[in-house]
């Protein structure tokens, strides 16, 4: 069948667009979208281990910045409009987890030879606060979610208290979650980050709105409800299609150059520190997954050229900004997480007086605090501090 739109994600990021939310998170959350319904149907084959089209996204941003959740879910709900798609609960323990996904086990009849079928385990869950999903704490949820990430093919077996030993056949899972920087802060142990776990997540993080958008119904277009309908149609297409993605020949001279450049410069990576080490021996893995979801919004042929992967890659490697953002309060004092918190309010702000400033967090600092932090945060050359008309005013760098 033919597609209505000539790609789904460019669609799907005009459709959503009209809000508030930044376009990166527009576009990972159709990212995530299209994974939701290509599961473990598609996959590509290196012999010893399979890449599936699966991920964890996590956006991340301050409370009633962005609206993380409604972006999230206008994703989330085109794909509930999908027949066959199972989600798993937001809320839960690994137990109950493993638990949903033995139990969503299906059987796929190959479309080329109508007498084989394939049985897989898969689910999307969407988690509005990902904390509610997520204990860091809870070693046997993190390695759980470590070992489903990598689409292993087989059997998995993991011993539950309630129902004995539970026994998962191709278990695939995809994740889209929402928390705010306070909340990883406050629950990321510094160990884990660069770890199985985060080397595994694609974190995208925003701290201001793209735009200001008071009445969200009076700015849609006429054929609003027209494109969800089209966005829903081809995601159904996508939801059928079945096989192993073939990268051509192109497309793998193109992957062993970037993979050897990879490597030879890996420790002059803006993230090179042994922090992000796990995450950049994944990367490839990363842009692979990519590659099948930006294959499938464009059409049906299970081929991965060059410009598929040279894009997957660039997106990835865009991605990698937002991550030094996302964890850059983890191990701090409070000294430094008071300068962290004041640059970005004066970041906002674009300038503030030093009065005004001290309004938006004396509730939660004392001025000895304040002025120390504000010293520090002038001291490393973020913040400068000015006199205006016998006030002092503080501006960005």
């Amino acid at each position: 069948m033919s597609r209505r739109c000539d790609d789904w994600l460019k669609a799907f990021v005009d459709y959503a667009s009209y809000g508030e939310a930044p376009l990166k998170f527009l576009f990972w959350t159709g990212i995530s979208t299209i994974a939701g319904a290509l599961r473990r149907r598609v996959w590509i084959d290196q012999k010893f281990f399979q890449w599936v089209p699966n991920f964890y996204i996590v956006l991340v941003a301050p409370p009633g910045i962005v609206s993380k959740s409604t972006t999230a879910n206008v994703g989330m709900n085109l794909l509930r409009e999908v027949p066959g798609i199972k989600f798993g609960p937001d809320v839960v323990t690994w137990q109950s987890l493993v638990q949903t996904l033995a139990s969503s086990a299906e059987g796929i009849m190959d479309p080329r030879d109508p007498m084989m079928m394939h049985t897989m385990s898969a689910i999307t869950v969407a988690s509005d606060e990902f904390g509610t999903f997520l204990n860091p704490d809870n070693s046997e949820m993190i390695d759980v979610l470590v070992s489903l990430w990598d689409g292993k093919r087989g059997d998995f077996r993991k011993e539950t208290k309630t129902s004995g030993k539970d026994k998962i056949e191709n278990p695939w899972i995809n994740i889209i979650g929402c928390t705010t920087p306070s909340w990883i802060a406050g629950r990321f142990p510094e160990y884990l980050i660069g770890g199985g776990f985060t080397s595994r997540c694609v974190f995208l993080y925003a701290d201001r709105k793209r735009q200001t958008v008071a009445y969200v119904d009076e700015v849609v277009p006429p054929e609003f409800e027209k494109r969800k309908q089209d966005l829903i149609y081809d995601l159904e297409q996508i939801a059928m299609l079945f096989g192993e993605f073939k990268i051509n020949e192109e497309a793998r001279e193109w992957g062993r150059v970037w993979y050897t450049e990879h490597w030879a410069n890996a420790a002059k990576n803006s993230l090179g520190s042994e922090q992000y080490a796990g995450y950049l021996a994944r990367k490839q893995t990363h842009i692979h997954k990519l590659a099948m979801v930006l294959s499938a919004s464009r059409g049906n042929s299970l081929v991965i050229d060059r410009s598929c992967l040279e894009a997957a890659e660039s997106i990835v490697t865009a991605v990698e900004a937002d991550m030094p953002k996302v964890f850059s309060r983890i191990g701090q004092n409070d000294l430094t997480r008071g300068a962290l918190t004041i640059v970005t309010l004066v970041e906002q702000s674009g300038q503030i007086s030093k009065t005004d400033l001290y309004k938006h967090l004396f509730r939660v600092m004392a001025y000895r605090d304040f002025d120390a932090a504000l010293g520090s945060a002038i001291q490393a050359g973020y913040i400068v501090q000015e006199s205006v008309g016998g006030n002092l005013v503080l501006r960005k760098k």
